[in-house]
């Protein structure tokens, strides 16, 4: 599957890392974890930290896939609405998934901390009303996080317009999200992984799964068996190809990135995301090189070729949009791209065991607006359940919720 169009800054920025040993025989471990981008690379290191045999397998470059192409909005916000996750799953589960991806955050920044070259900022997130309707249901969400012990201030419209240079009737603003070079990381867990001696090869696709209540078998196109008590399917946006019924809706979004801006000119955007209250969501955020890094556009478009023609052309109307909010900013695309994500009805993601394929397979499907967060989660999650214990999260995350 084509996950990406047109030319993502990350990869770009970093470049091309050299190529991973291949697979030259046979292997046992206990943890295979199929996928070697952001998410399967944070849930290969939390196993590996704490004793666990790994082997990491990526068909691609490792990084290469969906993750080359985030734009690494590192938020505890999920794209539902906590008031309404509240009235699917009842408050102390919204409360709770809400309140984890606050700390998942921390949990990432440690995770970075530990890793040479990262740079890993934590900023503001200004969530805005796009329009004046959207100004109530805000104001009941700010209710709900405030009561939940989640630190937001309620900005009126002049408070926006002196800490952003544009009108919106009304915002939240939170000081706990943050920001990351996604492929970077990715890259810097797996080749320190490797350093240390675990299993990971890229250019290896998995081609054929096997699953007992005693172990599981991976087949290689390269025609090598990978023995493990469990799997963890990593995958992504493909990782729905697994499973007979699909859980999830591929969708596609754009991002451009500008060249880079004064500092003086930036003004609150240099430690800031911004995001609309509108459906799909206009974003924004800086990169450590001082790039406005626009997104959003998105679309039903699930079909490579149709979203490689639509790159430039919706570059042009993110631009438009970005130049309507900051007008003061010389914005011109420098690189833009393309990529295909993923949603569930709920926001949630999916982490754990499928019944169609039993207790030894695990599926982590960190699909969402704010898919790495997840990532952290799910990590820690299916830590848990390989080890047998439970998890906060096991439930409410699981395929036995009705999403």
């Amino acid at each position: 599957m084509d996950l990406k169009s047109g030319y993502p800054f990350w990869a770009i920025r970093g470049g091309l890392s050299a190529p991973l040993p291949a697979l030259a025989a046979d292997l046992d471990c206990d943890v295979a974890v199929v996928g070697g981008g952001i998410t399967g690379a944070l849930i290969a290191d939390e196993l590996a930290a704490h004793g666990h045999a790994v082997a990491v397998l990526e068909k691609r470059d490792v990084g290469w896939g969906s993750t080359s192409a985030s734009t690494a909005l590192l938020q505890y916000e999920i794209d539902t609405h906590l008031v309404d996750l509240a009235k699917r799953y009842g408050e102390a589960d919204a409360a709770l998934a809400y309140r984890a991806c606050v700390t998942a955050i921390d949990w990432l920044r440690e995770r970075a901390a530990d890793l040479d070259g990262v740079a890993f900022n934590h900023c503001r997130s200004l969530y805005y009303a796009s329009r004046r309707r959207h100004v109530r249901d805000l104001r009941e969400e700010f209710a709900a996080r405030e009561r939940h012990g989640i630190e937001v201030e309620w900005w009126e419209a002049d408070d926006v317009e002196a800490g952003y240079g544009f009108r919106a009737p009304a915002a939240i603003l939170s000081r706990q999200a943050a920001q990351v070079d996604p492929y970077q990381m990715a890259q810097r867990l797996l080749r320190r992984l490797h350093r240390g001696g675990g299993a990971v090869h890229d250019h290896e696709e998995i081609v054929g799964l096997q699953a007992t209540s005693r172990r599981v078998v991976l087949r290689t196109a390269s025609g090598f068996q990978v023995r493990a008590g469990h799997v963890v399917l990593a995958c992504g946006y493909e990782n729905q190809r697994w499973l007979r019924k699909r859980v999830a809706r591929n969708r596609s979004s754009y991002a451009f990135v500008s060249d880079p801006l004064p500092v003086a000119l930036l003004g609150g955007l240099v430690d800031s995301l911004v995001w609309e209250s509108a459906r799909p969501y206009l974003y924004v955020r800086t990169t450590p090189d001082r790039r406005l890094l626009v997104g959003g556009e998105d679309d039903a478009v699930d079909i490579p070729a149709r979203r490689d023609a639509r790159v430039q052309a919706k570059a042009g109307t993110l631009l438009e949009k970005a130049r309507a909010l900051f007008p003061q900013l010389p914005l011109r695309p420098a690189f833009a791209w393309g990529g295909t994500f993923a949603e569930t009805r709920d926001g949630l993601p999916w982490f754990g065991r499928h019944e169609q394929w039993g207790p030894r397979v695990l599926f982590a499907m960190a699909y969402g607006g704010n898919g790495i967060t997840y990532s952290a989660l799910g990590a820690q999650l299916l830590r848990a359940t390989v080890e047998r214990r439970r998890h906060p999260l096991g439930k409410l995350f699981s395929f036995e919720r009705k999403g």
